[in-house]
């Protein structure tokens, strides 16, 4: 494997692993991926990814459904990973992971690998008809509104609202791209399902007190294939967000993620805790 310091862009960089063992991967918590208390849980499900794809060790095995439990907030710094095949078949491989420092568990994961299976194919949800990606202004984050996290992204809203607009309901969405162009691959693909602002933030009102909805468990359909994820390259995706249920301090967002084509990408939903 190439050394992180080889790889093309920062995303790249700060979500490499390092094989240690079968079993080990090293890894770098970088401060550039920065929320509230600690890093992006989307960043940290890529991370937690590139260790399963390798421990998989199959290429043609794309990841097909992962879930992620977020246990403690990852200090910046060195980390681990830990995997193990739970079962290998001849085409599904189902492998689990585990993110700790110093012993202390930041992360469990749970993915489904599997080889292209030959079936029907249909796809009745389409993306929200919105205007073009160049025909929209880039969001500019108001001053009380700015992460570090939030510079490595390029956002472009036209669907729902953005944080603070007041609105009736919890719907967010738009275009996105990394601010440092690449190639789509699932690995950014996951870091995406977690990168827009959260759908609840729109429902606030401009003088509302901040509020901080840590990822208590994210869980990513990708529902493309190789050639289509391949055929994306660097151009920009089409989000939504919504939410529809909040109750004893908790939310769930549903999310959905499709390519210029109209492709559905990937599906997820979280559990997050409102603070």
């Amino acid at each position: 494997m190439s050394s992180p310091e080889s790889r093309a862009t920062r995303f790249d960089r700060d979500t490499a692993v390092e094989r240690v063992d079968d079993h080990r991967f090293d890894a770098r918590i970088d401060r550039g991926w920065w929320i509230a208390a600690g890093p992006n849980g989307g960043y940290v499900t890529a991370i937690l990814l590139r260790a399963l794809q390798e421990a998989v060790g199959d290429a043609e095995r794309l990841p097909r459904s992962l879930t992620v439990h977020f246990t403690s907030p990852p200090r910046e710094g060195a980390a681990e990973v830990h995997t193990a095949t739970e079962r290998s078949g001849g085409r599904l491989t189902t492998a689990s992971a585990r993110m700790t420092q110093d012993g202390r568990l930041l992360a469990l994961a749970v993915g489904a690998f599997s080889r292209p299976r030959t079936a029907d194919r249909f796809q009745h949800d389409r993306p929200p008809e919105v205007a073009r990606f160049d025909a929209l202004p880039v969001w500019e984050r108001p001053p009380a509104l700015r992460i570090e996290f939030q510079d490595r992204w390029e956002l472009r809203p036209c669907i729902g609202a953005m944080p603070r607009h007041g609105a009736a309901s919890a719907e967010t969405g738009g275009w996105i791209r990394p601010a440092e162009r690449q190639p789509l691959d699932p690995f950014l693909l996951a870091a995406v399902t977690d990168a827009w602002p959260p759908a609840v933030f729109a429902m606030l009102d401009e003088d509302a007190p901040s509020m901080a909805v840590p990822t208590i468990e994210l869980t990513i359909h990708f529902r493309a294939s190789a050639d289509e994820i391949a055929a994306t390259g660097d151009r920009p995706l089409l989000c939504r967000f919504r939410t529809r249920t909040a109750a004893d301090g908790f939310i769930e967002e549903d999310g959905e993620v499709w390519n210029e084509d109209g492709t559905l990408l990937a599906q997820c939903r979280q559990l997050a805790v409102l603070i």
